[in-house]
């Protein structure tokens, strides 16, 4: 098969290219910069420079796949993020998705696979949810539900098989937000906001990055949830973090003081229950977890990082 990609060069985005050109399939990986083309070489693909936003380059870059995998997001970084740090991920998610999805309509595509976040319809009140589950999306994933009903309406439409994966709250050991966990665990300076008693459904990046696989090689026609098989409570998630970086457990901090150190957006994210399941993906697919909790993952991210010489 032919296979598009957006994102190429991120964390999940190299994982596919990679992947998909080991088994054999064409794959061209959007790139931004030169270093970004090596990369895309590096793993097995062929680089396209169209921007995601220029429909024309983007059109001769797609022409002849069967499949487009958009993977590209752009999650704000910094310790205190406002509403307004979203607004080039929204873009992606929104206008960056019509351009895909008409692209897909003109030439022919078979499918187009879209990634989003599994709390876009995470209950007020914490309880569990699924795919069948209402949206109920704040400022910060409005535009990811855009996104979602932007493949669905246009598959619909021109007759290509519109996959949504909503991930779960993905770490790895070359993931941004891991490394800063780490981090400040090693340091002690990451606390546990409140209780530490919500839960969060978690995802290895390597097992989301086979469900991407999973789906571009099997017909999974609308939303699916990728999560590893147990939630578990924040509160020991970082204890176990911690144990395994020979750090001292974290500090607790209350919900009051955290809103002002970093800003409501961080607290009311990390003190937020997020309780789904892989279910339908576990039944509807091939695909099961290499991780099947977040124990064996946070086992294989640090022994990465003693190989690597990374807070040790």
């Amino acid at each position: 098969m032919n296979i598009y990609i957006t994102g190429a060069t991120g964390v999940l985005g190299r994982r596919l290219v990679k992947d998909l050109a080991s088994r054999g399939h064409t794959v061209t990986g959007m790139a931004r910069s030169a270093e970004g083309e090596k990369t895309v070489i590096s793993l097995g693909g062929r680089p396209s420079r169209a921007s995601l936003f220029d429909s024309q380059a983007l059109l001769s870059d797609i022409q002849g796949s069967d499949v487009i995998i958009h993977a590209a997001t752009s999650i704000p970084v910094k310790t205190r993020i406002k509403p307004e740090d979203f607004a080039l991920n929204d873009r992606i998610r929104r206008e960056g998705t019509e351009i895909l999805a008409d692209c897909a309509a003109k030439t022919g595509v078979k499918k187009l696979i879209f990634q989003d976040v599994v709390w876009v319809a995470r209950p007020p009140d914490g309880s569990y949810f699924d795919e069948e589950s209402p949206v109920n999306p704040d400022r910060t994933v409005q535009s990811g539900v855009d996104g979602e009903n932007i493949v669905l309406e246009t598959g619909k439409k021109y007759g290509f098989i519109p996959t949504v994966l909503r991930c779960g709250f993905f770490y790895g050991p070359d993931a941004a937000h891991t490394r800063t966990i780490g981090e400040g665990l090693k340091k002690r300076s990451f606390p546990i906001i409140g209780s530490g008693q919500n839960f969060w459904s978690n995802i290895h990046v390597d097992d989301t990055a086979a469900a991407f696989v999973t789906a571009a090689l099997e017909d999974l026609v609308g939303v699916w949830h990728v999560v590893d098989d147990r939630p578990v409570r924040v509160g020991e998630f970082m204890n176990e973090f911690a144990k395994r970086l020979d750090a001292s457990p974290p500090r607790r901090l209350p919900a009051w003081l955290a809103r002002f150190l970093t800003g409501k957006y961080s607290v009311d994210f990390f003190m937020a229950s997020t309780v789904t399941s892989n279910k339908k993906l576990r039944e509807g697919s091939s695909w099961t977890p290499r991780y099947t909790g977040y124990k064996e993952g946070l086992d294989q991210i640090v022994a990465e990082w003693k190989a690597e010489g990374f807070l040790v």
